[in-house]
């Protein structure tokens, strides 16, 4: 199948508005390329920055934020584009977004896997988790619990800050025999991974249909079958049946790595999914509206404690008077 990628010039600040937006038309999959990140690892005591090809650093300097997404090229992927240029055109006096240029690359499907193959590696997180690529043997000198993963166009590698954050806590609270939902699964990696730290089973929930088959995918690849994990596709906030089911059956953990927008608009019930002392976990929170989904969350929840990473906040809670 032939897609199309489509990069979309934004600002730093508008990275999350902007996503939420494309989430709203349907798009779930998303790559962001941000020269402030670039910048800080120019600016780390990583041994070999001094390596790096001059001609990437002057490309990284000069470049601002695009928000890379894939479209099939057939009449649907049009149709999407389509819904995008509308969406942009909407914006145009949102100076806060930037100019919302756009510029496209067309590449069959075989290309867009490799594209992904040389750019994503083993990687370590936290304490305990090594997450490596199909594709790429790996040592693991340290013992950690390795999550496989073939992420195909879903959201959720480890590579970015939000994942990281919400893996560390993982990490962190799940305990054996542990339950969990993950709300806004993508790949699947925060629920299968607590699966291999002992959970004994899991839910998970994507308004993606194809993020959902991919999390099913992941979790046999890691030997993590179906009596023990479960994925829907569903949006938590219209499906009453869904939020009814969650209420009765309760979880010790509650995973949402998601976007501002969505945890201000879940944290009303999401804690009745939760056990007497359970936990949630909410990530995908850019700093600078960390207070704004505090304020929601703190009329359910008792914050444990709030971490952040390269721009980006996490908040672990859990339910009032519990």
């Amino acid at each position: 199948m032939e897609w199309i990628q489509v990069a979309i010039d934004t600002t730093h600040e508008g990275i999350e508005k902007l996503t939420s937006l494309l989430e709203d038309i349907g798009i779930r999959g998303f790559e962001i390329e941000d020269s402030a990140d670039f910048d800080e690892f120019m600016r780390s005591e990583f041994p070999y920055r001094d390596y790096v090809d001059e001609d990437l650093i002057r490309e990284k300097s000069a470049s601002s934020v695009k928000i890379k997404i894939y479209v099939s090229g057939n009449d649907a992927g049009r149709e999407t584009l389509l819904s995008v240029q509308e969406l942009l055109a909407s914006l145009s006096d949102d100076t806060s977004l930037g100019t919302l240029k756009l510029s496209f690359v067309t590449m069959n499907e075989e290309d867009w896997s490799e594209n992904w193959k040389q750019f994503f590696h083993p990687l370590k997180i936290g304490k305990r988790v090594l997450v490596r690529p199909e594709w790429e043997e790996c040592d693991n000198p340290d013992g950690r619990v390795v999550f496989t993963i073939n992420p195909g166009m879903s959201f959720g590698t480890g590579s970015h800050a939000t994942t990281q954050l919400c893996l560390e806590a993982i990490e962190e609270y799940t305990k054996d025999g542990d339950s969990i939902l993950d709300l806004g699964c993508g790949s699947g990696i925060l629920s299968i991974t607590a699966c291999l730290l002992g959970a004994k089973s899991a839910v998970a929930v994507d308004i993606d249909k194809n993020a959902v088959d991919i999390a099913m995918r992941n979790a046999e690849m890691n030997g993590v079958f179906s009596d023990k994990y479960e994925a829907m596709a569903g949006n938590i906030l219209e499906n009453e049946a869904m939020r009814t089911r969650f209420s009765e059956e309760k979880y010790d953990i509650v995973a949402a790595n998601i976007v501002s927008d969505v945890i201000i608009g879940i944290s009303p019930f999401v804690s009745s999914f939760v056990k007497d002392g359970g936990i949630f976990i909410a990530s995908g929170i850019i700093t600078e509206r960390l207070d704004e989904v505090l304020e929601h969350v703190k009329k359910s929840f008792q914050i444990i404690k709030i971490c952040d990473k390269n721009g980006w906040a996490s908040i672990i809670a859990t339910p009032a008077g519990k």
